[in-house]
């Protein structure tokens, strides 16, 4: 199980924290979402607090070794069947239909240094990958993504809460894993291989597309502290949080959260207005309803710039978020050439970023 948290500045200090925890689903049989489903449900393991993301490990090869499965489709049917069952009748997973409620995305994972051989120039369905090494990186972040999106359309269409595509990307190994997130993915965790690919980079930040970074756990595995990228992503602009990954493994106090960002703020000497900043992206980047972030960040957190900025609850300077947003208009500009214009990008003055229009679907329901 890994651990997301973000901090919450208040005068409450028995609610300063809410969590995003993962829970793995293999995809090795369609019983597994019943099982997971029943033991949260059963035993209350639920909290105001606390939401679930499903990760799912790419572990294809090892199930196709031991025989758990025969073909890719295997995997995709045990993943997404039982969500699509309890969509149409929620009576018959009635645990699961629960569970879902508290659920708020998807997340995959692996260890992205694996190198990935290109046996195929076009790549087969899933019922016809029956290789017995996994499938790529793109392979499994489209098939989830693409079921997902067909998933949420009829979930939305009942009534019923969506998901979010949120993959560990960009830790380790190829570069392409990032545009395969860039293409599908909400927001990602990780995302330090971005620094080697500029063009990318700046892809990410015209978007405004989340990262959430772990540097701790990246000093540990893959990059020294004091190379890590996350204070220059910050400086330029890109949409970037902290959040503990791992934490019974690299972390050594009680509250691994509140260690990245005394670290942070010693190594990167961090003021508290970009401590408070950092805080304020990881809650619009996570999966809290919208009002449990309007009640952490004011009634219109989603404009961006000062205008959803409520500097009594967030502490960070209207002046700051208002240069922020005023260069990335700029930015898109130059792009743009001034040819569109500012409602054709949706609303006046404003960027719609993945939050933004989300956050307005939600107003309209």
């Amino acid at each position: 199980m890994s651990l997301r948290c973000f901090d919450l500045t208040t005068t409450d200090t028995a609610q300063q924290k809410n969590c995003e925890w993962r829970l793995s689903i293999y995809g090795r049989s369609p019983q597994e979402w019943d099982l997971l489903a029943k033991w949260v449900v059963n035993n209350k393991l639920y909290s105001h607090n606390v939401r679930w993301l499903i990760q799912v490990p790419r572990l294809y090869d090892v199930y196709k070794a031991n025989g758990s499965v025969n073909t890719f489709e295997d995997i995709v049917n045990n993943l997404f069947r039982p969500l699509f069952e309890v969509t149409k009748n929620p009576q018959s997973h009635p645990e699961l239909h629960i569970f879902l409620q508290r659920v708020v995305g998807f997340d995959t994972v692996d260890d992205e240094s694996k190198v990935e051989r290109r046996i195929y120039k076009k790549y087969p369905y899933p019922r016809l990958w029956s290789e017995s090494q996994s499938p790529p990186y793109s392979y499994w972040v489209y098939y989830t993504y693409a079921n997902m999106a067909s998933l949420n359309h009829w979930r939305q269409k009942r009534g019923f809460n969506t998901f979010v595509f949120r993959p560990h990307s960009g830790e380790a190994g190829d570069t392409d894993h990032l545009t395969s997130a860039y293409l599908t993915g909400h927001s990602i965790s990780h995302g330090i291989l971005l620094r080697k690919v500029p063009a990318l980079q700046y892809l990410f930040y015209l978007k405004q597309i989340g990262i959430a970074m772990s540097p701790l756990s990246n000093n540990a595995l893959f990059l020294a502290y004091e190379r890590n990228p996350l204070p220059e992503f910050f400086k330029i602009g890109l949409n970037v949080s902290l959040s503990t990954d791992d934490p019974l493994q690299f972390h050594f106090t009680k509250e691994p959260l509140l260690e990245e960002y005394s670290v942070a703020a010693h190594i990167y000497k961090m003021p508290q207005s970009s401590l408070a900043e950092l805080a304020r992206n990881s809650v619009i980047q996570s999966g809290f309803e919208m009002e449990v972030k309007r009640h952490w960040l004011g009634h219109e957190w989603y404009l961006p710039g000062a205008a959803g900025n409520d500097i009594n609850k967030t502490n960070v300077p209207n002046i700051r978020l208002a240069f922020r947003h005023q260069t990335l208009l700029e930015e898109l500009d130059l792009i743009y050439n001034r040819s569109a214009k500012p409602q054709e990008r949706g609303l006046e003055g404003q960027v719609p970023t993945t939050d933004v229009i989300a956050a307005l679907a939600m107003e309209k329901r």
